[in-house]
Order: structure tokens, then sequence, then C-alpha cells
């Protein structure tokens, strides 16, 4: 079986490929020949997901899925959120958006977080969403060198280390993508 990830994010697309079953073979936009950036305008991280699907669904004709992911932290009343990716405003750059999200938490006491994931899949003319959502801390150093984005500076809940020091293998089976990847993969099966 194919399926088209809306992606081209090649760590997204490796951490996916690593959870689902080898009969599942994972194509990015590049395979499917798109090479336009879908934009991400919706408000909500559902929002977006759900605009990344039907862009590929409906211009290129393929059963897809699409992700999108934010980083939620309470005291930031849910910021970065949807924004995550952009947080420190334009071109994207995981360690503007760290060091942002650093300096507004730097006196907070409550470092409370959540890494979100919804997954959209358009199959066979209809709409599913799979959330997946991973609590933890925020701390105040970056540690690691595994992963991107947030990595450095999120510890889940019930772990000692960051997502950044912990293996792909490792961090796709307790991330928030890994828990709406497996809800995918079930719902597949």
């Amino acid at each position: 079986m194919q399926l088209v990830f809306a992606s081209n994010n090649k760590n997204k697309i490796k951490e996916i490929q690593l959870l689902v079953p080898a009969s599942i073979q994972i194509l990015s936009l590049e395979d499917i020949g798109c090479t336009e950036d879908i934009a991400e305008t919706a408000d909500t991280i559902e929002g977006n997901a759900i605009l990344k699907a039907n862009y590929v669904t409906e211009k290129y004709g393929y059963d897809c899925f699409a992700d999108d992911s934010g980083l939620e932290v309470d005291a930031l009343n849910g910021e970065p959120g949807v924004f995550s990716a952009r947080y420190a405003g334009e071109p994207k750059n995981d360690e503007n958006n760290i060091a942002k999200l650093l300096t507004n938490l730097k006196d907070v006491k409550n470092k409370k977080a959540n890494f979100k994931t919804v997954i959209c899949l358009n199959s066979k003319g209809k709409q599913h969403l799979f959330t997946g959502i991973i609590n933890g801390q925020i701390i105040e150093e970056r540690i690691g060198t595994n992963g991107f984005g947030y990595d450095p500076i999120f510890v889940a809940d019930g772990y000692e280390k960051t997502f950044a020091e912990l293996s792909l293998e490792e961090k796709s089976n307790i991330s928030h993508r890994g828990i709406a990847v497996k809800k995918l993969i079930d719902f597949l099966k």
C-alpha cells in the first residue's frame, strides 16, 4: 500500500516511516511532484492538518494524510501552539523559536507544556482525524542534538531526558506524533 504524507520534512517522514508497517510505503510531496509550499493559514493545529490533506487530495487526487503539530505551554495560554514553527517570525528558525520561548518563560515557575499532533487522513472519500498529545516540562537550557524544533528543551512526563537526547526510535515510541501515527495505523489495519 502506498500512502502520501503531505510533507517534505525529511525528519517527519523518517519518523513516520519507522512507525508504519513495512507493507505501507510512505510517499512525500516531492515523490508525487508537489513542489509548492502548502499554506498553513488555519488558526488551529487541526485546521492546518485538514488544509494540507485536502490540498493534496483535491489537486493531485491521492488518498493522503497530513499532520500539524505544536507546542502548547500552559503559562503562555497555549502559545506558541499553531504558530510553533514560526514563533519568532519568518523565516522559520528553530534556534530563534527556542530563544523567544525561553525569554517568555524567564521568570515563570510553571513550565508545564504539551506537544500536540493532529493527523488528517483523506481516504476513500472520507476524512478522519487522529490526535496525539504528550505532556511534559520546558527546561531552561538546551540539552541534546537529536530531533528538531523544541526537542532540546522538552522533557516528557516520566522521563529524565529531553526529546533531543532520545534516539529517533525512542522518541517515536512516546512522542505526540508517534501516538497519533499509532492511531492512524490501527485505523488502517
